[in-house]
Protein backbone atom coordinates (compact mmCIF):
# COMPACT_ATOMS: atom_id res chain seq x y z
CA UNK A 1 0.00 0.00 0.00
CA UNK A 2 3.20 2.32 0.39
CA UNK A 3 2.68 3.36 -3.38
CA UNK A 4 -0.70 4.79 -2.40
CA UNK A 5 0.00 6.60 0.42
CA UNK A 6 -2.75 5.18 2.42
CA UNK A 7 -3.82 6.33 5.99
CA UNK A 8 -3.36 3.42 8.87
CA UNK A 9 -6.72 4.48 10.08
CA UNK A 10 -7.87 3.12 6.39
CA UNK A 11 -5.70 0.17 6.43
CA UNK A 12 -6.98 -0.65 10.16
CA UNK A 13 -9.98 -0.85 8.51
CA UNK A 14 -9.77 -2.55 5.47
CA UNK A 15 -8.06 -5.45 7.60
CA UNK A 16 -11.13 -5.30 9.95
CA UNK A 17 -13.63 -5.61 6.85
CA UNK A 18 -11.44 -8.92 5.15
CA UNK A 19 -12.29 -10.92 8.27
CA UNK A 20 -15.37 -10.18 8.54
CA UNK A 21 -16.42 -11.22 4.94
CA UNK A 22 -14.70 -14.63 4.57
CA UNK A 23 -18.01 -16.44 5.04
CA UNK A 24 -19.38 -13.81 1.81
CA UNK A 25 -16.45 -14.83 -0.48
CA UNK A 26 -16.50 -18.67 0.76
CA UNK A 27 -20.34 -18.47 -0.95
CA UNK A 28 -19.49 -16.54 -3.74
CA UNK A 29 -16.15 -19.08 -5.07
CA UNK A 30 -19.04 -21.72 -4.57
CA UNK A 31 -21.46 -19.83 -7.26
CA UNK A 32 -18.45 -19.36 -9.69
CA UNK A 33 -16.96 -23.16 -9.22
CA UNK A 34 -20.84 -24.52 -9.96
CA UNK A 35 -21.05 -21.79 -13.40
CA UNK A 36 -17.73 -22.42 -14.22
CA UNK A 37 -18.67 -26.10 -14.35
CA UNK A 38 -21.81 -25.13 -16.78
CA UNK A 39 -19.84 -22.85 -18.53
CA UNK A 40 -16.82 -25.43 -19.51
CA UNK A 41 -19.93 -28.60 -20.67
CA UNK A 42 -21.08 -26.28 -22.96
CA UNK A 43 -18.13 -25.88 -24.41
CA UNK A 44 -17.32 -29.25 -24.48
CA UNK A 45 -21.03 -30.37 -25.75
CA UNK A 46 -20.56 -27.85 -28.81
CA UNK A 47 -17.21 -28.77 -29.59
CA UNK A 48 -15.73 -25.31 -29.64
CA UNK A 49 -12.33 -25.33 -31.51
CA UNK A 50 -10.00 -22.54 -32.54
CA UNK A 51 -11.47 -23.28 -35.99
CA UNK A 52 -14.75 -21.41 -33.97
CA UNK A 53 -12.33 -18.21 -33.52
CA UNK A 54 -12.08 -17.36 -36.94
CA UNK A 55 -13.17 -13.88 -38.74
CA UNK A 56 -15.76 -13.73 -41.58
CA UNK A 57 -16.36 -10.76 -44.00
CA UNK A 58 -19.25 -9.53 -46.23
CA UNK A 59 -22.62 -10.84 -45.59
CA UNK A 60 -20.86 -13.56 -42.97
CA UNK A 61 -22.81 -16.38 -44.32
CA UNK A 62 -22.15 -19.74 -42.64
CA UNK A 63 -20.46 -18.23 -39.82
CA UNK A 64 -18.87 -21.19 -37.86
CA UNK A 65 -18.27 -18.36 -35.02
CA UNK A 66 -21.23 -16.71 -34.71
CA UNK A 67 -23.25 -19.89 -35.01
CA UNK A 68 -21.92 -21.48 -31.93
CA UNK A 69 -21.76 -18.53 -29.68
CA UNK A 70 -25.20 -18.64 -29.92
CA UNK A 71 -25.35 -22.62 -28.99
CA UNK A 72 -23.38 -21.48 -26.41
CA UNK A 73 -25.13 -18.54 -24.55
CA UNK A 74 -28.69 -20.21 -25.19
CA UNK A 75 -27.45 -23.59 -23.36
CA UNK A 76 -25.69 -21.92 -20.72
CA UNK A 77 -28.96 -19.25 -20.48
CA UNK A 78 -31.42 -21.92 -20.45
CA UNK A 79 -32.91 -20.90 -23.40
CA UNK A 80 -33.96 -22.41 -26.60
CA UNK A 81 -32.11 -20.03 -29.28
CA UNK A 82 -29.71 -16.50 -28.84
CA UNK A 83 -29.05 -13.88 -30.95
CA UNK A 84 -25.13 -12.70 -30.13
CA UNK A 85 -24.00 -9.81 -31.99
CA UNK A 86 -21.15 -7.56 -31.61
CA UNK A 87 -23.37 -5.23 -33.50
CA UNK A 88 -25.29 -4.16 -30.21
CA UNK A 89 -23.68 -0.65 -29.32
CA UNK A 90 -24.78 -1.29 -25.91
CA UNK A 91 -27.21 -3.31 -23.16
CA UNK A 92 -29.83 -0.84 -23.82
CA UNK A 93 -29.90 -1.56 -27.50
CA UNK A 94 -30.43 -5.57 -26.88
CA UNK A 95 -32.58 -5.04 -24.54
CA UNK A 96 -34.92 -2.71 -26.54
CA UNK A 97 -34.41 -4.98 -29.45
CA UNK A 98 -35.65 -7.71 -27.48
CA UNK A 99 -38.70 -5.66 -25.73
CA UNK A 100 -40.32 -5.25 -29.41
CA UNK A 101 -40.30 -8.51 -30.72
CA UNK A 102 -41.94 -9.66 -27.21
CA UNK A 103 -45.04 -7.03 -28.21
CA UNK A 104 -47.45 -7.10 -30.94
CA UNK A 105 -49.63 -3.37 -31.90
CA UNK A 106 -52.13 -2.94 -29.44
CA UNK A 107 -50.36 -4.88 -26.73
CA UNK A 108 -49.57 -2.96 -23.22
CA UNK A 109 -45.96 -3.77 -21.62
CA UNK A 110 -46.08 -3.92 -17.87
CA UNK A 111 -43.17 -3.53 -15.75
CA UNK A 112 -43.38 -5.15 -12.72
CA UNK A 113 -40.12 -3.85 -10.93
CA UNK A 114 -41.53 -0.22 -10.64
CA UNK A 115 -39.96 2.42 -13.03
CA UNK A 116 -37.47 0.74 -15.35
CA UNK A 117 -33.90 2.30 -16.07
CA UNK A 118 -33.72 5.60 -17.19
CA UNK A 119 -31.66 4.81 -20.61
CA UNK A 120 -35.30 2.77 -21.43
CA UNK A 121 -37.09 5.90 -20.72
CA UNK A 122 -37.31 7.19 -24.09
CA UNK A 123 -37.75 3.59 -25.57
CA UNK A 124 -41.04 3.25 -24.17
CA UNK A 125 -41.82 7.06 -24.02
CA UNK A 126 -42.38 8.22 -20.18
CA UNK A 127 -40.26 11.26 -18.62
CA UNK A 128 -38.38 10.14 -15.03
CA UNK A 129 -41.22 11.85 -13.40
CA UNK A 130 -44.12 9.08 -14.43
CA UNK A 131 -46.44 8.95 -11.71
CA UNK A 132 -49.48 7.07 -13.77
CA UNK A 133 -50.28 9.12 -16.73
CA UNK A 134 -48.42 10.34 -19.86
CA UNK A 135 -49.30 11.99 -22.76
CA UNK A 136 -46.07 11.20 -25.04
CA UNK A 137 -45.95 7.08 -25.63
CA UNK A 138 -44.32 5.03 -27.80
CA UNK A 139 -45.78 2.08 -26.26
CA UNK A 140 -48.81 1.48 -24.29
CA UNK A 141 -47.06 1.02 -20.66
CA UNK A 142 -48.06 0.60 -17.26
CA UNK A 143 -46.10 -0.65 -14.21
CA UNK A 144 -46.32 -2.08 -10.28
CA UNK A 145 -44.58 -1.08 -7.43
CA UNK A 146 -42.53 -3.75 -5.60
CA UNK A 147 -43.41 -4.87 -2.51
CA UNK A 148 -41.41 -2.87 1.00
CA UNK A 149 -39.31 -5.87 1.00
CA UNK A 150 -38.08 -5.46 -2.66
CA UNK A 151 -39.79 -8.36 -4.44
CA UNK A 152 -42.35 -8.58 -6.84
CA UNK A 153 -46.00 -7.52 -5.98
CA UNK A 154 -47.61 -10.84 -6.99
CA UNK A 155 -50.88 -9.77 -5.78
CA UNK A 156 -50.83 -6.24 -7.92
CA UNK A 157 -49.20 -8.29 -10.60
CA UNK A 158 -52.04 -11.04 -11.34
CA UNK A 159 -54.74 -8.02 -10.64
CA UNK A 160 -53.10 -5.88 -13.62
CA UNK A 161 -52.68 -8.86 -15.57
CA UNK A 162 -56.37 -9.70 -15.50
CA UNK A 163 -57.56 -5.64 -16.25
CA UNK A 164 -55.50 -5.17 -19.03
CA UNK A 165 -53.99 -6.37 -22.66
CA UNK A 166 -51.05 -7.37 -21.64
CA UNK A 167 -48.32 -8.11 -23.91
CA UNK A 168 -45.27 -8.71 -22.13
CA UNK A 169 -44.15 -8.43 -18.09
CA UNK A 170 -40.63 -6.65 -18.14
CA UNK A 171 -39.03 -7.92 -15.04
CA UNK A 172 -35.31 -5.50 -14.78
CA UNK A 173 -32.97 -7.77 -12.67
CA UNK A 174 -30.75 -5.25 -11.25
CA UNK A 175 -31.33 -2.02 -8.98
CA UNK A 176 -30.81 0.93 -11.65
CA UNK A 177 -30.29 4.37 -10.14
CA UNK A 178 -32.20 3.37 -7.20
CA UNK A 179 -32.48 2.13 -3.84
CA UNK A 180 -34.14 -1.81 -4.33
CA UNK A 181 -32.22 -4.69 -4.03
CA UNK A 182 -31.64 -6.74 -6.98
CA UNK A 183 -34.35 -9.26 -7.65
CA UNK A 184 -33.70 -13.23 -7.42
CA UNK A 185 -33.80 -15.65 -9.71
CA UNK A 186 -36.41 -17.67 -7.88
CA UNK A 187 -38.34 -14.44 -6.98
CA UNK A 188 -38.31 -14.03 -11.30
CA UNK A 189 -39.58 -17.58 -11.41
CA UNK A 190 -42.45 -16.66 -9.20
CA UNK A 191 -43.49 -13.70 -12.02
CA UNK A 192 -42.98 -16.25 -14.51
CA UNK A 193 -45.63 -18.62 -12.96
CA UNK A 194 -48.01 -16.35 -12.19
CA UNK A 195 -47.99 -14.49 -15.69
CA UNK A 196 -48.01 -18.03 -17.62
CA UNK A 197 -50.62 -19.16 -15.08
CA UNK A 198 -53.05 -16.37 -16.43
CA UNK A 199 -52.36 -16.26 -19.99
CA UNK A 200 -49.02 -18.45 -21.23
CA UNK A 201 -49.30 -16.02 -24.61
CA UNK A 202 -47.83 -13.31 -22.59
CA UNK A 203 -44.01 -13.06 -22.86
CA UNK A 204 -42.17 -12.04 -19.38
CA UNK A 205 -38.94 -10.39 -20.64
CA UNK A 206 -35.64 -10.00 -17.87
CA UNK A 207 -33.58 -7.42 -18.44
CA UNK A 208 -30.57 -9.57 -17.09
CA UNK A 209 -27.78 -6.85 -16.86
CA UNK A 210 -25.35 -7.27 -14.41
CA UNK A 211 -27.12 -10.64 -13.03
CA UNK A 212 -25.96 -13.14 -15.37
CA UNK A 213 -23.57 -15.74 -13.10
CA UNK A 214 -23.89 -14.31 -9.97
CA UNK A 215 -26.47 -17.08 -9.30
CA UNK A 216 -26.37 -20.71 -9.80
CA UNK A 217 -29.06 -20.66 -12.29
CA UNK A 218 -30.50 -18.08 -15.06
CA UNK A 219 -33.93 -16.52 -15.73
CA UNK A 220 -34.45 -18.87 -18.42
CA UNK A 221 -33.88 -21.54 -15.67
CA UNK A 222 -37.05 -20.41 -14.24
CA UNK A 223 -39.63 -19.95 -17.23
CA UNK A 224 -38.51 -16.38 -18.57
CA UNK A 225 -39.67 -15.96 -22.41
CA UNK A 226 -36.97 -14.27 -23.02
CA UNK A 227 -33.61 -12.16 -21.70
CA UNK A 228 -31.20 -9.64 -22.66
CA UNK A 229 -27.72 -8.06 -21.49
CA UNK A 230 -24.50 -6.32 -22.69
CA UNK A 231 -21.39 -8.70 -23.12
CA UNK A 232 -19.08 -5.50 -21.59
CA UNK A 233 -20.98 -6.74 -18.29
CA UNK A 234 -20.68 -10.15 -16.51
CA UNK A 235 -21.34 -11.91 -19.49
CA UNK A 236 -18.06 -11.05 -21.39
CA UNK A 237 -15.93 -11.66 -18.43
CA UNK A 238 -13.92 -8.32 -19.18
CA UNK A 239 -12.16 -9.32 -22.63
CA UNK A 240 -15.34 -9.15 -24.71
CA UNK A 241 -14.91 -5.59 -26.47
CA UNK A 242 -18.49 -4.99 -27.75
CA UNK A 243 -22.08 -6.41 -27.70
CA UNK A 244 -24.85 -8.06 -26.73
CA UNK A 245 -27.00 -10.89 -26.61
CA UNK A 246 -30.62 -11.61 -26.56
CA UNK A 247 -31.88 -15.23 -25.54
CA UNK A 248 -34.95 -17.16 -25.62
CA UNK A 249 -37.70 -18.90 -27.16
CA UNK A 250 -37.00 -19.77 -30.94
CA UNK A 251 -39.74 -16.89 -32.02
CA UNK A 252 -38.62 -14.28 -29.77
CA UNK A 253 -35.59 -14.45 -30.84
CA UNK A 254 -35.84 -14.38 -34.35
CA UNK A 255 -38.05 -11.53 -34.04
CA UNK A 256 -35.40 -9.96 -32.30
CA UNK A 257 -33.06 -10.66 -34.92
CA UNK A 258 -35.35 -9.27 -37.45
CA UNK A 259 -35.45 -6.15 -35.92
CA UNK A 260 -32.01 -6.00 -35.51
CA UNK A 261 -31.06 -6.61 -39.20
CA UNK A 262 -34.52 -6.74 -41.59
CA UNK A 263 -37.35 -9.17 -41.66
CA UNK A 264 -35.93 -12.32 -43.96
CA UNK A 265 -32.83 -11.74 -42.89
CA UNK A 266 -32.39 -12.05 -39.29
CA UNK A 267 -29.99 -13.47 -37.87
CA UNK A 268 -28.37 -15.03 -40.37
CA UNK A 269 -25.79 -12.31 -41.59
CA UNK A 270 -23.50 -10.32 -39.98
CA UNK A 271 -19.81 -10.80 -40.76
CA UNK A 272 -17.20 -9.77 -37.58
CA UNK A 273 -13.82 -9.42 -39.61
CA UNK A 274 -11.93 -9.32 -36.37
CA UNK A 275 -12.80 -13.03 -34.77
CA UNK A 276 -14.50 -14.32 -32.52
CA UNK A 277 -12.01 -15.33 -30.07
CA UNK A 278 -12.43 -12.73 -27.32
CA UNK A 279 -15.96 -13.12 -26.81
CA UNK A 280 -15.45 -17.02 -26.56
CA UNK A 281 -12.44 -16.56 -23.69
CA UNK A 282 -14.42 -13.94 -22.00
CA UNK A 283 -17.55 -16.21 -21.78
CA UNK A 284 -15.31 -19.19 -20.68
CA UNK A 285 -13.76 -16.29 -18.11
CA UNK A 286 -17.43 -15.06 -17.06
CA UNK A 287 -18.15 -16.68 -13.87
CA UNK A 288 -14.84 -16.58 -12.50
CA UNK A 289 -15.21 -12.62 -13.66
CA UNK A 290 -18.35 -12.09 -12.10
CA UNK A 291 -17.03 -13.61 -8.41
CA UNK A 292 -14.31 -11.31 -8.54
CA UNK A 293 -16.73 -8.03 -9.03
CA UNK A 294 -18.73 -9.62 -6.39
CA UNK A 295 -16.13 -9.64 -3.54
CA UNK A 296 -14.97 -6.64 -4.74
CA UNK A 297 -18.56 -5.24 -3.84
CA UNK A 298 -18.57 -7.10 -0.82
CA UNK A 299 -15.31 -5.80 0.30
CA UNK A 300 -16.66 -2.13 -0.71
CA UNK A 301 -19.93 -2.01 1.23
CA UNK A 302 -18.25 -3.74 4.58
CA UNK A 303 -15.40 -1.14 4.35
CA UNK A 304 -17.60 1.82 3.67
CA UNK A 305 -20.30 0.63 6.66
CA UNK A 306 -17.06 0.92 8.95
CA UNK A 307 -16.24 3.97 7.62
CA UNK A 308 -20.15 5.02 8.66
CA UNK A 309 -21.69 5.10 5.03
CA UNK A 310 -24.95 3.82 4.25
CA UNK A 311 -24.95 1.09 1.85
CA UNK A 312 -27.00 -1.64 0.29
CA UNK A 313 -26.98 -4.32 0.07
CA UNK A 314 -25.41 -4.97 2.92
CA UNK A 315 -22.18 -6.49 2.95
CA UNK A 316 -23.83 -9.75 4.12
CA UNK A 317 -26.78 -9.80 2.24
CA UNK A 318 -27.66 -12.29 -0.91
CA UNK A 319 -26.58 -10.47 -4.02
CA UNK A 320 -28.45 -11.08 -6.99
CA UNK A 321 -26.09 -8.50 -9.66
CA UNK A 322 -22.89 -7.37 -9.35
CA UNK A 323 -23.97 -3.63 -8.22
CA UNK A 324 -22.99 -1.66 -4.88
CA UNK A 325 -24.63 1.35 -3.48
CA UNK A 326 -23.11 3.93 -1.57
CA UNK A 327 -25.34 6.71 -0.11
CA UNK A 328 -23.09 9.76 0.65
CA UNK A 329 -23.85 13.40 2.47
CA UNK A 330 -23.33 15.01 -0.26
CA UNK A 331 -22.38 15.76 -3.77
CA UNK A 332 -18.65 16.36 -3.05
CA UNK A 333 -18.57 13.29 -1.14
CA UNK A 334 -20.19 11.32 -4.22
CA UNK A 335 -17.51 13.01 -6.53
CA UNK A 336 -15.07 12.52 -4.03
CA UNK A 337 -15.08 8.69 -3.93
CA UNK A 338 -15.74 8.83 -7.74
CA UNK A 339 -12.59 10.36 -7.94
CA UNK A 340 -10.79 7.76 -5.81
CA UNK A 341 -12.12 4.72 -8.00
CA UNK A 342 -10.50 6.88 -11.04
CA UNK A 343 -7.24 7.22 -9.08
CA UNK A 344 -6.94 3.48 -8.85
CA UNK A 345 -7.59 2.30 -12.48
CA UNK A 346 -4.87 1.03 -14.11
CA UNK A 347 -5.89 3.27 -17.63
CA UNK A 348 -6.48 6.98 -17.57
CA UNK A 349 -5.96 7.17 -13.80
CA UNK A 350 -4.34 10.87 -13.96
CA UNK A 351 -7.91 11.72 -14.92
CA UNK A 352 -10.80 13.85 -12.53
CA UNK A 353 -14.39 12.68 -13.00
CA UNK A 354 -16.69 15.59 -13.45
CA UNK A 355 -20.57 15.46 -14.02
CA UNK A 356 -21.86 15.65 -17.01
CA UNK A 357 -24.97 15.48 -19.39
CA UNK A 358 -25.10 11.69 -20.83
CA UNK A 359 -27.26 10.85 -23.26
CA UNK A 360 -30.57 8.86 -21.91
CA UNK A 361 -30.38 10.45 -18.78
CA UNK A 362 -32.12 13.66 -17.72
CA UNK A 363 -29.50 14.64 -15.23
CA UNK A 364 -26.15 15.41 -15.07
CA UNK A 365 -24.05 12.18 -13.64
CA UNK A 366 -20.49 11.63 -12.68
CA UNK A 367 -19.02 8.10 -14.27
CA UNK A 368 -15.85 7.25 -13.09
CA UNK A 369 -14.07 4.51 -15.22
CA UNK A 370 -10.06 3.34 -16.27
CA UNK A 371 -11.44 -0.11 -17.74
CA UNK A 372 -9.57 -1.59 -20.80
CA UNK A 373 -12.52 -1.93 -22.64
CA UNK A 374 -14.49 1.43 -23.42
CA UNK A 375 -17.77 1.40 -20.41
CA UNK A 376 -17.24 -2.16 -19.47
CA UNK A 377 -19.03 -2.32 -16.23
CA UNK A 378 -17.28 -5.74 -15.75
CA UNK A 379 -14.30 -3.48 -14.86
CA UNK A 380 -14.18 -1.59 -11.82
CA UNK A 381 -16.51 1.18 -12.21
CA UNK A 382 -18.62 3.64 -10.56
CA UNK A 383 -21.50 6.41 -11.49
CA UNK A 384 -24.10 8.45 -10.07
CA UNK A 385 -26.80 10.79 -10.92
CA UNK A 386 -25.69 14.42 -9.36
CA UNK A 387 -29.62 14.52 -7.56
CA UNK A 388 -30.33 13.38 -3.48
CA UNK A 389 -29.83 10.82 -2.21
CA UNK A 390 -26.17 11.31 -3.39
CA UNK A 391 -24.86 7.66 -4.31
CA UNK A 392 -22.92 5.90 -5.88
CA UNK A 393 -23.04 2.61 -7.69
CA UNK A 394 -20.30 0.87 -7.84
CA UNK A 395 -19.65 -2.39 -10.13
CA UNK A 396 -16.85 -4.80 -11.74
CA UNK A 397 -13.42 -5.45 -10.51
CA UNK A 398 -11.24 -7.76 -12.94
CA UNK A 399 -9.54 -9.42 -9.95
CA UNK A 400 -10.48 -8.83 -6.66
CA UNK A 401 -6.96 -7.83 -5.84
CA UNK A 402 -7.34 -4.67 -8.18
CA UNK A 403 -10.73 -3.78 -7.16
CA UNK A 404 -9.96 -3.69 -3.11
CA UNK A 405 -7.04 -1.43 -4.00
CA UNK A 406 -9.62 1.10 -6.06
CA UNK A 407 -12.05 1.12 -2.75
CA UNK A 408 -9.16 1.49 -0.21
CA UNK A 409 -7.92 4.26 -2.66
CA UNK A 410 -11.43 5.99 -2.75
CA UNK A 411 -11.63 5.24 0.70
CA UNK A 412 -8.45 7.29 1.38
CA UNK A 413 -9.87 10.57 -1.24
CA UNK A 414 -12.82 10.59 0.90
CA UNK A 415 -10.91 10.79 4.41
CA UNK A 416 -7.51 11.79 3.11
Amino acid sequence: MNHFLISDRILKLSEIAMADIAPQFFEIDKVSQCNTEKVLAAFQRHRVSDTCFSGTTGYGYNDKGRETLDLLFADIMGMETALVRTGFVNGTHAITTALFASLRPGQTLLSVTGLPYDTLHGVIGISADYRGSFKDYRISYSQVELDKDGAPNLTAIEKELRNGEIGAVLVQRSRGYSSRRAVTVEEIGKVCEIVHSIDININVFVDNCYGEFTEEIEPGDVGADVIAGSLIKCPGGGIAPSGGYVAGRADLVEAAAYRLTAPGIGGECGASPEGYRLYFQGLFMAPHTTAQALKTAVFCARLLELMGYDTYPKYDAFRSDIVQAIQFNSKEQLERFCKGIQKGAPIDSFVTPVPSDMPGYDYPVIMAAGGFVQGATIELSADGPIREPYTAYLQGGLTFESGKLGIIIAAQELHP
